[in-house]
Protein backbone atom coordinates (compact mmCIF):
# COMPACT_ATOMS: atom_id res chain seq x y z
CA UNK A 1 0.00 0.00 0.00
CA UNK A 2 0.62 3.51 -0.56
CA UNK A 3 0.09 6.18 2.81
CA UNK A 4 0.07 9.31 2.75
CA UNK A 5 0.31 11.65 5.73
CA UNK A 6 -0.68 15.04 6.29
CA UNK A 7 -0.17 17.29 9.37
CA UNK A 8 -2.65 19.60 8.99
CA UNK A 9 -1.58 22.15 12.01
CA UNK A 10 2.17 22.56 9.68
CA UNK A 11 5.53 21.68 10.08
CA UNK A 12 6.72 23.24 12.91
CA UNK A 13 6.47 20.56 15.54
CA UNK A 14 6.65 16.79 14.54
CA UNK A 15 2.91 15.35 14.66
CA UNK A 16 3.63 11.58 17.10
CA UNK A 17 0.83 10.33 15.69
CA UNK A 18 1.72 10.50 11.90
CA UNK A 19 4.96 9.10 12.91
CA UNK A 20 3.70 6.46 14.82
CA UNK A 21 1.37 5.16 12.13
CA UNK A 22 4.07 5.69 9.70
CA UNK A 23 6.30 3.03 11.69
CA UNK A 24 3.61 0.41 11.93
CA UNK A 25 3.12 0.66 7.80
CA UNK A 26 6.45 0.70 6.92
CA UNK A 27 6.77 -2.30 9.39
CA UNK A 28 4.20 -4.33 7.48
CA UNK A 29 6.03 -3.57 4.13
CA UNK A 30 3.74 -0.30 2.77
CA UNK A 31 5.59 2.98 1.43
CA UNK A 32 5.01 6.01 3.46
CA UNK A 33 5.60 9.69 2.83
CA UNK A 34 3.91 12.90 3.71
CA UNK A 35 1.09 13.59 1.34
CA UNK A 36 1.31 15.38 -2.21
CA UNK A 37 -1.33 16.30 -4.55
CA UNK A 38 0.57 14.04 -7.55
CA UNK A 39 0.48 10.65 -7.61
CA UNK A 40 -2.28 8.16 -5.85
CA UNK A 41 -2.66 6.48 -2.52
CA UNK A 42 -4.68 4.02 -0.77
CA UNK A 43 -4.79 5.65 1.77
CA UNK A 44 -4.09 8.87 3.16
CA UNK A 45 -4.29 10.04 7.23
CA UNK A 46 -5.03 13.47 7.88
CA UNK A 47 -4.05 14.40 11.50
CA UNK A 48 -5.01 17.35 13.45
CA UNK A 49 -3.88 18.46 17.32
CA UNK A 50 -5.08 21.95 17.51
CA UNK A 51 -8.39 23.14 17.22
CA UNK A 52 -10.43 26.02 14.90
CA UNK A 53 -8.30 29.17 16.78
CA UNK A 54 -5.02 27.47 15.95
CA UNK A 55 -5.35 25.97 12.61
CA UNK A 56 -8.09 24.86 9.63
CA UNK A 57 -8.30 22.20 7.90
CA UNK A 58 -8.25 23.36 4.47
CA UNK A 59 -6.69 20.52 3.00
CA UNK A 60 -8.44 18.90 0.03
CA UNK A 61 -7.62 15.39 -0.80
CA UNK A 62 -8.66 14.22 -4.25
CA UNK A 63 -6.00 11.69 -4.92
CA UNK A 64 -6.93 8.73 -2.10
CA UNK A 65 -8.44 5.54 -1.65
CA UNK A 66 -9.60 6.06 1.65
CA UNK A 67 -8.93 9.16 4.00
CA UNK A 68 -8.83 8.83 7.77
CA UNK A 69 -8.74 11.82 10.04
CA UNK A 70 -7.95 11.59 13.77
CA UNK A 71 -6.52 14.01 16.48
CA UNK A 72 -8.00 16.62 19.41
CA UNK A 73 -8.65 19.36 16.55
CA UNK A 74 -10.89 17.09 15.12
CA UNK A 75 -12.79 16.66 18.46
CA UNK A 76 -13.17 13.79 20.60
CA UNK A 77 -12.19 10.17 19.31
CA UNK A 78 -10.68 6.88 19.30
CA UNK A 79 -7.19 6.46 20.43
CA UNK A 80 -4.41 4.40 18.37
CA UNK A 81 -4.50 0.85 18.51
CA UNK A 82 -1.99 -0.50 20.86
CA UNK A 83 -0.39 -1.64 18.35
CA UNK A 84 0.16 1.47 17.06
CA UNK A 85 0.38 3.62 20.43
CA UNK A 86 3.50 1.70 21.49
CA UNK A 87 5.31 1.94 18.13
CA UNK A 88 8.88 3.78 17.98
CA UNK A 89 8.19 6.67 15.93
CA UNK A 90 9.51 7.09 12.49
CA UNK A 91 11.64 9.86 12.83
CA UNK A 92 12.55 9.94 9.22
CA UNK A 93 9.31 11.81 8.53
CA UNK A 94 10.67 15.04 10.42
CA UNK A 95 14.24 14.98 8.41
CA UNK A 96 14.35 18.95 9.49
CA UNK A 97 14.22 17.61 13.41
CA UNK A 98 17.50 15.86 13.93
CA UNK A 99 18.67 14.11 17.08
CA UNK A 100 15.44 14.75 18.72
CA UNK A 101 12.99 11.78 20.54
CA UNK A 102 9.42 13.09 21.04
CA UNK A 103 7.10 10.94 23.12
CA UNK A 104 4.81 10.65 26.51
CA UNK A 105 5.84 8.59 29.84
CA UNK A 106 2.51 9.21 31.12
CA UNK A 107 -0.81 10.21 30.43
CA UNK A 108 -3.78 12.00 32.25
CA UNK A 109 -3.74 15.17 34.82
CA UNK A 110 -5.87 15.68 37.99
CA UNK A 111 -5.97 19.09 37.62
CA UNK A 112 -9.17 19.09 34.58
CA UNK A 113 -8.31 23.03 34.19
CA UNK A 114 -11.34 24.34 32.20
CA UNK A 115 -8.70 25.55 29.28
CA UNK A 116 -7.60 22.36 29.27
CA UNK A 117 -8.58 18.78 27.38
CA UNK A 118 -6.10 16.12 28.96
CA UNK A 119 -8.53 15.60 31.87
CA UNK A 120 -11.59 15.04 29.93
CA UNK A 121 -9.40 12.88 26.94
CA UNK A 122 -6.62 11.13 29.30
CA UNK A 123 -8.30 11.01 32.64
CA UNK A 124 -7.83 12.88 35.80
CA UNK A 125 -5.26 10.37 36.89
CA UNK A 126 -1.32 10.80 35.83
CA UNK A 127 -0.23 7.07 34.93
CA UNK A 128 2.69 5.34 33.55
CA UNK A 129 2.14 4.48 29.52
CA UNK A 130 5.32 3.86 28.43
CA UNK A 131 9.09 3.31 29.36
CA UNK A 132 11.65 6.10 27.79
CA UNK A 133 13.24 3.26 25.47
CA UNK A 134 10.21 3.33 23.77
CA UNK A 135 10.73 6.28 22.08
CA UNK A 136 14.41 7.37 22.37
CA UNK A 137 17.42 5.35 21.06
CA UNK A 138 20.22 7.47 21.89
CA UNK A 139 18.78 10.94 20.63
CA UNK A 140 20.74 14.27 22.09
CA UNK A 141 17.40 15.37 22.92
CA UNK A 142 13.97 14.39 24.52
CA UNK A 143 10.91 16.54 23.99
CA UNK A 144 8.45 15.29 26.95
CA UNK A 145 4.97 15.73 25.88
CA UNK A 146 3.71 14.63 29.74
CA UNK A 147 0.47 16.66 31.06
CA UNK A 148 1.74 16.60 34.48
CA UNK A 149 4.41 14.00 34.82
CA UNK A 150 5.03 14.86 38.86
CA UNK A 151 1.38 13.41 39.28
CA UNK A 152 2.46 9.95 38.65
CA UNK A 153 3.12 7.98 41.28
CA UNK A 154 6.06 6.17 39.56
CA UNK A 155 7.31 9.73 38.19
CA UNK A 156 10.55 9.53 40.44
CA UNK A 157 11.64 5.79 38.39
CA UNK A 158 10.67 8.25 35.00
CA UNK A 159 12.71 11.05 36.40
CA UNK A 160 16.08 9.06 36.82
CA UNK A 161 15.73 7.09 33.37
CA UNK A 162 15.68 10.63 32.01
CA UNK A 163 18.51 11.56 34.11
CA UNK A 164 20.32 8.23 32.96
CA UNK A 165 19.83 9.08 29.42
CA UNK A 166 22.35 12.10 29.76
CA UNK A 167 20.23 13.58 27.03
CA UNK A 168 18.99 17.05 27.22
CA UNK A 169 15.28 16.93 28.16
CA UNK A 170 12.48 19.56 27.68
CA UNK A 171 9.75 19.31 29.92
CA UNK A 172 7.88 21.05 27.06
CA UNK A 173 4.28 21.06 28.14
CA UNK A 174 5.70 22.43 31.67
CA UNK A 175 5.69 20.75 35.74
CA UNK A 176 3.23 21.49 38.01
CA UNK A 177 4.95 23.36 40.15
CA UNK A 178 2.62 22.33 43.44
CA UNK A 179 3.58 19.08 43.08
CA UNK A 180 7.56 19.57 43.59
CA UNK A 181 9.14 18.07 46.72
CA UNK A 182 12.66 17.51 47.93
CA UNK A 183 12.49 14.38 46.87
CA UNK A 184 11.67 14.52 43.21
CA UNK A 185 13.86 18.16 42.70
CA UNK A 186 16.72 16.54 43.72
CA UNK A 187 16.11 13.70 40.61
CA UNK A 188 15.45 16.85 38.63
CA UNK A 189 19.00 18.28 39.44
CA UNK A 190 20.58 15.40 37.57
CA UNK A 191 18.35 16.12 34.38
CA UNK A 192 20.56 17.84 31.62
CA UNK A 193 17.71 20.50 30.65
CA UNK A 194 18.69 23.39 28.72
CA UNK A 195 15.13 25.16 30.60
CA UNK A 196 12.90 23.56 33.06
CA UNK A 197 9.22 25.03 32.82
CA UNK A 198 6.46 25.43 35.18
CA UNK A 199 2.68 27.02 34.59
CA UNK A 200 1.31 29.84 36.94
CA UNK A 201 -2.44 29.85 35.00
CA UNK A 202 -4.50 30.43 37.95
CA UNK A 203 -4.38 33.86 38.91
CA UNK A 204 -6.65 33.39 42.09
CA UNK A 205 -3.65 30.68 43.59
CA UNK A 206 -0.50 31.88 45.38
CA UNK A 207 2.13 29.76 43.70
CA UNK A 208 4.72 32.11 45.27
CA UNK A 209 5.52 29.71 48.27
CA UNK A 210 6.45 26.78 45.39
CA UNK A 211 8.41 28.94 43.58
CA UNK A 212 10.65 30.31 46.13
CA UNK A 213 11.07 26.31 47.20
CA UNK A 214 12.45 25.58 44.16
CA UNK A 215 14.75 28.39 43.38
CA UNK A 216 16.27 27.58 47.16
CA UNK A 217 16.70 23.49 45.93
CA UNK A 218 17.43 23.76 42.44
CA UNK A 219 20.44 23.42 40.32
CA UNK A 220 19.32 25.20 37.93
CA UNK A 221 20.53 28.88 38.82
CA UNK A 222 19.83 31.03 35.68
CA UNK A 223 16.42 32.96 35.72
CA UNK A 224 16.52 32.39 32.25
CA UNK A 225 16.28 28.61 32.19
CA UNK A 226 13.88 28.73 34.78
CA UNK A 227 9.93 29.92 32.86
CA UNK A 228 7.00 29.71 33.58
CA UNK A 229 3.82 29.85 31.39
CA UNK A 230 1.48 32.61 32.25
CA UNK A 231 -2.09 32.33 31.35
CA UNK A 232 -3.86 35.51 30.23
CA UNK A 233 -7.66 36.40 28.68
CA UNK A 234 -9.02 33.23 31.21
CA UNK A 235 -10.62 34.94 34.20
CA UNK A 236 -8.31 37.49 34.88
CA UNK A 237 -7.94 41.31 35.07
CA UNK A 238 -5.07 42.68 33.59
CA UNK A 239 -3.65 43.97 37.36
CA UNK A 240 -3.60 40.06 38.36
CA UNK A 241 -1.24 39.06 34.73
CA UNK A 242 1.27 42.19 35.48
CA UNK A 243 1.03 40.68 39.46
CA UNK A 244 1.99 37.04 38.39
CA UNK A 245 4.63 38.44 35.88
CA UNK A 246 6.05 40.73 38.11
CA UNK A 247 6.18 38.23 41.29
CA UNK A 248 7.53 35.87 39.07
CA UNK A 249 10.77 38.21 38.36
CA UNK A 250 11.14 38.86 41.46
CA UNK A 251 11.73 35.31 42.81
CA UNK A 252 14.18 34.40 39.54
CA UNK A 253 11.91 33.00 37.10
CA UNK A 254 11.75 33.85 33.36
CA UNK A 255 7.92 34.48 32.73
CA UNK A 256 6.46 33.66 29.27
CA UNK A 257 2.50 35.19 28.78
CA UNK A 258 0.07 32.49 26.62
CA UNK A 259 -3.12 34.34 25.70
CA UNK A 260 -6.65 32.03 25.75
CA UNK A 261 -8.18 32.94 22.57
CA UNK A 262 -6.00 35.74 21.59
CA UNK A 263 -8.44 37.37 19.27
CA UNK A 264 -10.80 38.15 22.18
CA UNK A 265 -7.97 39.71 24.06
CA UNK A 266 -8.07 43.46 24.88
CA UNK A 267 -5.55 45.40 23.41
CA UNK A 268 -3.35 45.91 27.05
CA UNK A 269 -3.19 41.99 27.15
CA UNK A 270 -1.39 41.74 23.76
CA UNK A 271 0.44 44.66 24.78
CA UNK A 272 1.49 42.12 27.70
CA UNK A 273 2.69 39.07 25.69
CA UNK A 274 4.62 41.49 23.69
CA UNK A 275 6.58 43.27 26.01
CA UNK A 276 7.29 39.98 28.16
CA UNK A 277 8.08 37.19 25.59
CA UNK A 278 10.32 39.64 23.86
CA UNK A 279 13.12 39.10 26.07
CA UNK A 280 15.23 41.97 24.72
CA UNK A 281 12.31 44.49 25.49
CA UNK A 282 11.72 42.67 28.48
CA UNK A 283 14.96 43.01 30.08
CA UNK A 284 15.45 46.29 28.96
CA UNK A 285 12.35 48.14 30.14
CA UNK A 286 12.26 46.69 34.07
CA UNK A 287 8.29 48.37 34.28
CA UNK A 288 5.63 47.64 31.76
CA UNK A 289 4.25 51.38 33.13
CA UNK A 290 7.07 52.42 30.92
CA UNK A 291 6.49 49.76 27.72
CA UNK A 292 5.54 52.74 25.25
CA UNK A 293 2.80 50.51 23.62
CA UNK A 294 1.33 50.50 26.61
CA UNK A 295 1.94 53.93 28.01
CA UNK A 296 0.21 55.00 23.91
CA UNK A 297 -3.00 52.97 25.23
CA UNK A 298 -3.77 54.48 29.20
CA UNK A 299 -3.31 58.25 27.40
CA UNK A 300 -5.68 57.19 24.81
CA UNK A 301 -8.01 54.64 26.23
CA UNK A 302 -10.64 53.44 23.72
Amino acid sequence: MKIGCVDVDGHNWPNLCLMKLSAYHKARGDTVELWRPEGWYDLVYKSRVFTNTYSKDNIYIANADQIIRGGTGYGPGPDLPDVVEHQRPDYSLYPQFPDTAYGFLTRGCPRACGFCIVSDKEGRRSHQVADLSEFWDGQREIKLLDANLLACPDHERLILQLAESRAYVDFSQGLDIRLTTPDNIALLNRVRTKAVHFAWDDPNVDLTGYFRRFVERTAIKSDRRRRVYVLTNYGSTHEQDLYRVDTLRGLGFDPYVMVYDRPSAPPITRHLQRWVNNKRIFHTVRDFADYAPAKRLWENPI
